[in-house]
């Protein structure tokens, strides 16, 4: 019982964790974080995994060559593409069935809106909601459901994830080193996340303010 907490612990909080991943595990430890970042993004159930906090250090511990950050970088960027890919599949093949449902439990004329939401805005929603927790889980999953065009979602999906990746990692790299940036990450993730929730607000508030115009 005792190794399972240990184990749960070190998964969820591998952020924290990542010089006894290292010390104990040498290159395994890429292999662990591409599967990590597999899971949060690819798998509906593990959106409380770590995410951008574990990208930032992980690019700390490139700038002390622990880690190759060329490698590193990489090998994320194909997790995080490859994890929302499996994550739309498996929207899009929960999708056909529900669309194809005459139950009276599911509101056809809400998927239909989710559809053609997608098919309008999924291209931004897609790439802001890669930094925003659990819901880049979520996002391909409902585009899936919402049947949004593969083409179009696996461009915004490389590029988002290009985005979050490089993005995230070659900040960690920069400044993760840096004491007073170390000890308050969670607060500078949090502000982080917040900055890139602001959009999305306004964006909501302003088509709220248009509907009530007309």
């Amino acid at each position: 019982m005792d190794t399972l907490l240990q184990i749960s612990d070190l998964l969820l909080h591998i952020d924290k964790h990542l010089d006894i991943v290292i010390s104990q595990y040498g290159p395994w430890a890429y292999g662990l974080l591409f599967a990590i970042v597999f899971a949060e993004t690819g798998l509906v159930i593990a959106p409380f995994l770590p995410g951008d906090s574990l990208l930032f250090i992980a690019g700390a511990y490139c700038a002390t060559e622990h880690f190759n950050i060329l490698s590193l970088s990489l090998g994320l960027l194909f997790a995080a593409v490859a994890g929302n890919t499996v994550n739309y599949f498996i929207g899009r093949w929960i999708g056909k069935k529900v669309f194809s449902s005459q139950s009276r439990w599911i509101d056809q004329g809400a998927l239909l809106k989710t559809h053609a939401f997608y098919e309008k805005h999924g291209g931004k929603t897609i790439i802001l909601a890669r930094f925003l927790p659990i819901i880049r889980t979520f996002a391909p999953f409902i585009a899936g459901v919402s049947e949004m065009k593969f083409s179009r979602f696996q461009f915004f999906n490389i590029t988002g994830a290009a985005l979050w990746v490089f993005g995230l990692v070659i900040a960690g790299y920069f400044f993760g080193n840096i004491p007073i940036i170390r000890q308050n990450l969670n607060v500078i993730v949090l502000i982080g996340i917040g900055a890139a929730a602001v959009p999305v607000v306004f964006a909501a508030i302003y088509k709220v303010f248009q509907r009530k115009k007309k």
